[in-house]
């Protein structure tokens, strides 16, 4: 048996993709095969793996974790659902590309190895005088591979990519997800319905690019996108799946169904936010006043001190502005602080 095919009759017996990827933590190679349903099974590289099934599908579906491998429930979640689509216990209607995007990390139980992989979408993983690093050169790799699936798929299909994370800190809104930067187009209803039946009911609407993998889709490509928080970093073993029930029926759905129908849109049901601003690191001496344990969207009145960046000082523009993603420990010039407050207008939701 080739170099190539070495590796699949233990992946055909087990499913168990996540083990073959960390196992290879930087590639894997490409091979394919067919489940006894019909389905074409096409291993890309490590932590890529894609199914196409058999007849007409309506949907080109991305589902990625481990862009931050410590985020270990989305991890979880893939895990299991590719497992099942290769037992043959989950029929696919729609295709579907399932990414682990950092095995490495992963292993190590890790943010990231070099540089967090999810600041180098969009072309930012190649910027000139900068070395390449294995981050950089995934990040390339896994843009050309949500490319290539999309390209592949119908012209007429409805592309989407949720990217699956675990915040770092506790939330007052447990599970949240970030809406891209849309350049004026309309969010959508039924992408906020998809999210509620997921369980997440706050929703982030950015009103700049970013460096995201799923900004890089939503942009590049015009998927319906998100980045997708469920909850708090664990480790492995201690994620209380069934705090992840809703998001695994409605995933299996979306994947196993010709059309999913869910609850109509009553926009009483969330909870919406605009970011208000970015606050970047700049200075090697950075600090929050709060402590480490303050949970993403604790708000603060006008006035109060959020963050110092060396001599500068910045506070509270208005009453209630909430925090989000605080990390004091990031790179200069990366951002270290989100600030949102409620969305007011939804004239642009459709």
């Amino acid at each position: 048996m080739s170099a190539n095919l070495s590796y699949l009759n233990e992946l055909k017996q087990n499913g168990d993709f996540l083990t073959l990827s960390r196992n290879n933590e930087w590639h894997l190679d490409a091979s394919t095969f067919t489940l006894d349903n019909g389905t074409a099974v096409t291993v890309h590289d490590t932590g890529v793996i894609e199914f196409q099934p058999k007849g007409i599908t309506t949907k080109d579906v991305v589902l990625s974790s481990a862009i931050h491998g410590n985020e270990t429930a989305p991890i979880e979640i893939c895990d299991e659902l590719i497992k099942r689509i290769i037992s043959g216990d989950l029929q696919l209607a729609q295709r579907a590309l399932f990414i682990f995007g950092n095995p490495q990390s992963i292993n190590i139980g890790k943010r990231f190895i070099d540089e967090n992989l999810n600041r180098l979408f969009n072309g930012h993983h190649t910027v000139e005088g900068v070395p390449m690093n294995n981050e950089r050169v995934r990040a390339a790799k896994l843009e050309q591979y949500v490319s290539d699936f999309y390209y592949r798929g119908s012209q007429v299909s409805q592309r989407c990519h949720y990217d699956l994370h675990t915040a770092i800190r506790g939330s007052k809104n447990d599970k949240f997800a970030v809406y891209p930067f849309l350049h004026g187009k309309p969010w959508k209803k039924a992408q906020l319905q998809f999210l509620l039946s997921c369980g997440v009911n706050t929703v982030l609407m950015m009103k700049s690019s970013a460096t995201t993998f799923s900004y890089y889709s939503s942009f590049v490509h015009g998927a319906d996108s998100f980045t997708v928080e469920l909850g708090q970093v664990k480790p492995f073993g201690e994620n209380d799946m069934s705090r992840f029930e809703k998001t695994k029926q409605t995933l299996t759905a979306l994947i196993s169904q010709k059309e999913v129908i869910y609850k109509e849109f009553d926009a009483s049901d969330f909870e919406l936010f605009s970011v208000h601003r970015s606050i970047n690191r700049t200075e090697h001496v950075f600090s929050f006043p709060f402590s480490d344990d303050a949970e993403n969207f604790t708000g603060f009145a006008k006035g109060e001190l959020l963050a110092t960046d060396g001599q500068t000082c910045y506070y509270a523009e208005v009453d209630g502005e909430a925090i989000i993603f605080p990390n004091a420990d990031v790179a200069l010039g990366q951002r270290a602080l989100l600030t949102v407050i409620p969305l007011k207008n939804t004239d642009n939701i459709i």
